[in-house]
C-alpha cells in the first residue's frame, strides 16, 4: 500500500469517527433541552426522595432548566429504576440510584429487567447515612432489649415496618432478628413515607427507616428512637445507641446517588458530576444534612461505579444468607 494511500484512508477512518461523535458532541453542547427528570423509585417521604429534592432542587438553577422529581414507587425500589435503564440516554432522565435499587436488588430479585452495572452510567454518591429503628410512641419498648422480650412473650406476633420488600431496612430487620434470636414480621410498604404513617399511627408498633427521613418525626416525638444502625452514634442523635453498642452485632448504612441510562454522553455525565460535587460543598446543604443525619460523600463517576459495584459484591452473601428472594 502506498503512503499516498495510507494518508487518504487515515483521513477518511479520522472524518468518519468525528461524523460518528459529532452527535453526541452537540448533544452535550446543547443539553439540558427541557425540564430534567429525576426518577425517584420510591413514594414521597422517605430518604431517598428528600435526598433527590434536596439536591434536585439547587441543580435545576445551575443547569438553566428545573430538575422535577417523579416518584415512581414498587418492588424494592426497582420498577423506577427499570424505567431509568429503558429511558434515552440523552441527559434528560436521571434516577435516583440507592442500596435498595443497586446494591441489593440484583441479588434479591430473581427476575429483575436492568443490569445494576450495565444499564447505567453513576454519576455522584450523595450520601450514605445510618438507619433508624424507631417505634410507636405507645409501644412498651424503650431499648433494644425491651423489643427482645416483648417478642420473646409472644412469639410471632411483632411486626415491623419497612419502604418495602428489598429495601435495606427490610434486611437489616431480619438481620436485626437473627442476631437477637426473635421471630419479627415484615410488613413491606410502596415506601418510607405510608410505613412511617402507619407507625405513627400505631397499625404497626416498630419501623427500620433511614435516619434522614425518620429524623423529623423523632425530633416532633410522633415516634421514639431505639437505635441507630452505624458503627458509631449518629452526631445528630447524640443520645440514642447503636445496634453493636446495644449487644447487637449489626452495622448498616444507606446510600444514594445519582445515575444516568447507559451512553449517555461524557460530557453531560461530566458537567453533572461537577455541579452536584458543589452543591454538596454549600454550607447551607451541609448543615442540613447535618440535621438529617446523612453524610455527605465527594466521588466521581469512576469511583461511584467502583462503589456500586463493590456494594453488589457485599450485599449478596447477606442476601443468601437471610433466604431472602424476591420473583
Amino acid at each position: 500500500m502506498s503512503e499516498r494511500i495510507r494518508l487518504a484512508r487515515r483521513t477518511v477512518l479520522t472524518g468518519l469517527g468525528a461524523a460518528l461523535a459529532a452527535p453526541a458532541t452537540l448533544r452535550a453542547q446543547s443539553w439540558p433541552t427541557g425540564p430534567i427528570r429525576l426518577i425517584v423509585p420510591f413514594a414521597p417521604g422517605g430518604t431517598t426522595d428528600v435526598m433527590a429534592r434536596l439536591v434536585g432542587d439547587r441543580l435545576g438553577p445551575r443547569l438553566g432548566q428545573p430538575v422535577i422529581a417523579e416518584n415512581r414507587a414498587g418492588a424494592g425500589a426497582t420498577v423506577g429504576s427499570t424505567i431509568a435503564a429503558q429511558a434515552a440516554p440523552d441527559g434528560q432522565t436521571l434516577v435516583m440510584s440507592n442500596i435498595a435499587s443497586h446494591g441489593i436488588a440484583p441479588t434479591l430479585y430473581r427476575n429483575i429487567r436492568y443490569d445494576a452495572m450495565r444499564d447505567f452510567v453513576h454519576i455522584a454518591l450523595v450520601t450514605r447515612n445510618p438507619s433508624a429503628m424507631v417505634c410507636n410512641p405507645g409501644f412498651a419498648a424503650r431499648s433494644l432489649a425491651d423489643v427482645v422480650r416483648i417478642a420473646n412473650e409472644k412469639p410471632g406476633s411483632l411486626d415491623f415496618a419497612t419502604s418495602g420488600a428489598g429495601s435495606s431496612n427490610h434486611l437489616l430487620g431480619l438481620r436485626f432478628a437473627m442476631a437477637a434470636g426473635i421471630t419479627l414480621n415484615h410488613v413491606p410498604y410502596r415506601g418510607a413515607g405510608p410505613a412511617m404513617t402507619d407507625t405513627i399511627a400505631g397499625v404497626v408498633p416498630i419501623m427500620f427507616d433511614g435516619l434522614p427521613s425518620a429524623s423529623g418525626h423523632i425530633r416532633a416525638e410522633r415516634v421514639r428512637l431505639l437505635a441507630t444502625s452505624g458503627a458509631e452514634r449518629s452526631p445528630a442523635f447524640p443520645d440514642a445507641p447503636t445496634f453493636k453498642e446495644s449487644g447487637f452485632d449489626v452495622v448498616s448504612y444507606q446510600w444514594f446517588g445519582i445515575s444516568a441510562p447507559a451512553g449517555t454522553p461524557a460530557a453531560i455525565v461530566d458537567r453533572l458530576n461537577r455541579e452536584i460535587r458543589e452543591i454538596l460543598k454549600d454550607p447551607e446543604v451541609v448543615a442540613r444534612f447535618d440535621q438529617l443525619g446523612g453524610g455527605i460523600v465527594d466521588m466521581t463517576p469512576e469511583q461511584y461505579s467502583a462503589f456500586v459495584a463493590e456494594e453488589i459484591a457485599v450485599w449478596a452473601p447477606v442476601v443468601r444468607a437471610s433466604g431472602a428472594t424476591v420473583e
